[in-house]
């Protein structure tokens, strides 16, 4: 008897114990409308949704985003910058993972997310929520493509679960995914509003609508309601678009018309303005043109014009260009931010969280030393690392994704930043921080970044984040990116008179610096001081201020590693006293 074909098993493939196929991947506490479906969601992959999955399509307007029943609309516009640029597609999407047409293909995916100063990677499995067999939360134009629903469940692992993905800010979804800054520019509110920029009024309307003609191949942009009115109920509220294109034209009468192409992730018609299909504002224009124009709209786009923006969206997000170097550029001068430096700190209650300017703690608060070297264009950040959420953090929101400030503050404190020009670094606190900053943020905001942006001369700068309640507790990430050379090190207040250093070093440090290096193999990388080459290691100089007494230095060495990495060398550090020269001959 002829013995059959032995059929090789099936391979078995990656199922993640760290974000299951389960209810708690789902939800956090069943308060979202995402609730009554949950009996019907089923988990599937992507080779058993279609025949033939991709990861990227061809056509990139195939892989354009749309939403689904999940309220992500913020989280999903952002994920459109990554469509703008190969580089940051790239840091996110690794490329050359295996895909399902692959021998290799085990079930899972690897992305990076960029979380409080660096950048993490989150490995996932390809199961994905369904139902009636279909994807129910975001999808791509072709519904084959799959880049969008994975990166859209690594940030959900990131998060905890779908559930705390409903309503967010694009701004904050735009760093994650770039590692850069982003601006929300207020078209409605009062003066001195969360916003990072005050309501425009005039020609700064107008001003606002040419500069975001003059980035749109360079940015993402995107614009939010966060108020339904007449002519545009059907827009929803708290909804994020994306603004796809800016296009300037000429009307039959001579005249200038900017006309903005709108995406609305609901991937459906919305509009009823002037200028939908079939309305009055083409007849304005040449019919070659409405023709041109038209053509161009696909699913869930439409046309709009400068007016009609201004008057029915609230607020526009934009982010900041991101260089093939992964350096940022300037939104207003399109410098290249080529020096970039950050450092941790916290306000803790009863040491360092001394409240706003109004309170007379406030010189306890942490402080940075930034030191510039020639003239420079300055964008300086303070970025908060969410606290640990709690029951309140989810309670049911209205609209469809975009939160307002007052919604998406819940997890942050209202945080300021100010800055102070001092001539050297031994000042007395009260008297710099009773003169008028340099530059501050207009209020303080509950935002989990705040930033501000300002031109300053060479010489030594004084920067101060605070809170706007003094008392309170939080972890901050200080993020300083110039034109010019910086520097930027912690100033820390000096040890009382009569304390003995050596005793207590914390209290006694004045500077705190922070210095990187490498070895690269055939360059720096000499080995120990038993080995010749040992002179060709990284030589970092640093100097002690004179003066009488003692002055303690602590120094660590600390090597970084990608996450997950378990290949460390044994290193060590020996301090030389001298002059610079000498230590390199």
């Amino acid at each position: 008897m002829r013995a059959g074909r032995v059929q090789k098993p099936a391979r078995e493939l990656f199922r993640d114990a760290t974000f299951p196929a389960s209810e708690s991947s789902l939800f956090f506490n069943l308060s979202t409308p995402l609730a009554q479906f949950r009996e019907e969601i089923t988990w599937r992959r992507p080779q058993e949704i279609c025949t033939t999955p991709q990861l990227f399509p061809d056509n990139p307007w195939e892989g354009q985003v749309k939403q689904g029943l999940l309220g992500d609309c913020w989280f999903l516009c952002a994920c459109a910058a990554l469509q703008k640029s190969r580089h940051l597609l790239d840091q996110v999407f690794p490329p050359g993972q295996p895909s399902w047409s692959d021998q290799t293909y085990r079930g899972l995916f690897i992305c990076r997310i960029w979380q409080f100063g660096r950048w993490e990677e989150v490995t996932i499995d390809d199961r994905l929520p369904c139902l009636a067999g279909r994807l129910c939360f975001s999808r791509c134009q072709r519904e084959d493509v799959f880049w969008l629903p994975l990166l859209e469940k690594v940030y959900a692992k990131v998060h905890g679960s779908y559930e705390h993905l409903w309503a967010g800010q694009v701004a904050d979804a735009l760093v994650d995914l770039t590692g850069g800054l982003a601006e929300r520019w207020n078209l409605k509110g009062p003066a001195g509003s969360s916003r990072q920029q005050d309501r425009p009024t005039g020609g700064q309307e107008h001003r606002t609508c040419w500069q975001m003609l003059r980035l749109k191949d360079r940015c993402l942009i995107s614009c939010s309601v966060l108020s339904p009115r007449a002519g545009a109920r059907v827009m929803g509220e708290f909804h994020a678009f994306i603004v796809s294109d800016l296009q300037e034209l000429q009307s039959r009468a001579g005249q200038g018309i900017l006309l903005l192409r709108i995406l609305n992730p609901w991937g459906r018609q919305c509009w009823q303005g002037l200028w939908r299909e079939g309305g009055e504002g083409w007849s304005q224009l040449e019919s070659t043109d409405e023709a041109r124009l038209l053509s161009q709209l696909q699913d869930g786009e439409f046309w709009v014009e400068e007016g009609e923006f201004l008057r029915e969206f609230d607020e526009v997000t934009i982010s900041y260009p991101v260089t093939e170097a992964g350096h940022l550029q300037s939104l207003y001068t399109e410098r290249t931010l080529c020096h970039a430096r950050a450092l941790p700190g916290a306000w803790v209650k009863g040491q360092s969280a001394g409240g706003c300017r109004n309170n007379s703690c406030f010189p306890s608060n942490p402080k940075f030393w930034l030191h510039l070297s020639e003239p420079s264009e300055v964008c300086v950040a303070v970025l908060q690392r969410p606290q640990r959420r709690t029951e309140a953090r989810a309670r049911p929101l209205l609209g469809h994704g975009a939160a307002p400030a007052s919604l998406s503050g819940k997890d942050y404190q209202a945080v300021g930043l100010h800055i102070w020009k001092v001539e050297k670094r031994r000042v007395s606190l009260p008297r710099v921080l009773s003169a008028p900053p340099v530059a501050g943020t207009v209020c303080h905001a509950y935002d989990r970044e705040v930033h501000l942006r300002c031109e300053l001369s060479p010489g030594r700068y004084l920067a101060v984040p605070s809170t706007f309640l003094k008392g309170v507790s939080a972890q901050f990430l200080l993020r300083v990116f110039s034109t010019g050379k910086m520097s930027l090190s912690r100033a820390e207040r000096p040890a009382a008179q009569g304390t003995d250093p050596r005793a207590a070093l914390p209290a006694d440090q004045v500077e705190t610096m922070q210095l990187r290096g490498c070895w690269k193999a055939g360059w720096t990388a000499g080995g120990s001081r038993n080995f010749a080459s040992y002179p060709c290691n990284p030589c970092l100089p640093f100097s002690v201020p004179e003066g009488a007494g003692p002055r303690c230095v602590r120094i660590t060495l600390q090597q970084h590693c990608r996450l997950g990495d378990s290949q460390l060398h044994p290193i060590g550090f020996h301090v030389f006293q001298g002059q610079l020269s000498l230590l390199r001959s």
